[in-house]
């Protein structure tokens, strides 16, 4: 298997599976949404896009942020704290975030798409197996080589890389101990900063709910129908 390593100015190019990550917090979230019963999930770039797909299914519920914050008019923030307590059965959301959805929309070649953070690690390694592609993308969304908002700090985006790398050693079936993983979550730029945070609308809780490993059985894969990004569970017999 050749494993490649990706971000949100590279993903496009990227084809075969392509494993789009995003820890803090986006696919924490989402995988917290699908817990609680959501059907699916619709991602999109933009917050009109969002708003706009709300209009045309009746019933649809948006979740998002944008540089970290909650939107206006949304019906939730990106905060698996706050998500876990919603009752979401059979509810068809759609996520707008500034890194992790930003990855799907522009990994336009991949034969197979998935997204991942490490609470569906271990799953997320079962289905990029059964799928057998010869090349696997880690697409490391946190990471910022353009410096949208000046010199990116060092270390920006490890949390995201950490899981890549927990990934990789998975699938090279090396048995990682994953708490030296966990920890370049912690200590990360992303990651010192919630712990920091003092919002109740981005609790510090975030941390350990995007720090707990295998949470959730199941992997999250996205397939373009139409003009729409779909992503679903994929659960396991």
């Amino acid at each position: 298997m050749d494993i490649r390593y990706a971000d949100l100015t590279t993903c496009s190019e990227a084809r075969g599976t392509v494993v789009v990550i995003d820890v803090l917090r986006a696919f924490t979230t989402a995988a917290h949404a699908f817990a609680n019963g959501a059907s699916e999930i619709l991602l999109v770039e933009t917050v009109e896009q969002a708003l706009d797909l709300r209009q045309r299914f009746p019933g649809s519920l948006t979740m998002g942020e944008v540089d970290g914050l909650p939107i206006p008019g949304f019906d939730f923030g990106n905060s698996p704290t706050l998500l876990a307590a919603q009752e979401l059965q059979g509810r068809r959301l759609i996520q707008r975030t500034s890194a992790g959805t930003q990855g799907i929309v522009r990994s336009q070649n991949a034969e197979h798409l998935l997204s991942a953070s490490f609470v569906c690690a271990a799953a997320t390694a079962r289905r990029i197996r059964q799928l057998a592609s010869p090349q696997v993308t880690f697409v490391i969304t946190g990471r910022d080589p353009i410096g949208r908002f000046g010199p990116p700090p060092p270390g920006l985006g490890d949390e995201d890389a950490a899981c890549a790398d927990y990934l990789a050693a998975l699938l090279r079936d090396e048995n990682p101990d994953p708490r030296p993983y966990l920890e370049r979550v912690r200590s990360s730029p992303s990651g010192r900063k919630f712990a920091a945070s003092l919002r109740a609308d981005i609790p510090a809780s975030d941390l350990e709910y995007a720090s707990a490993l295998d949470r959730f059985d199941f992997a999250m894969q996205v397939q373009r129908r139409d003009d729409l990004w779909l992503m679903q569970r994929v659960d396991f017999d």
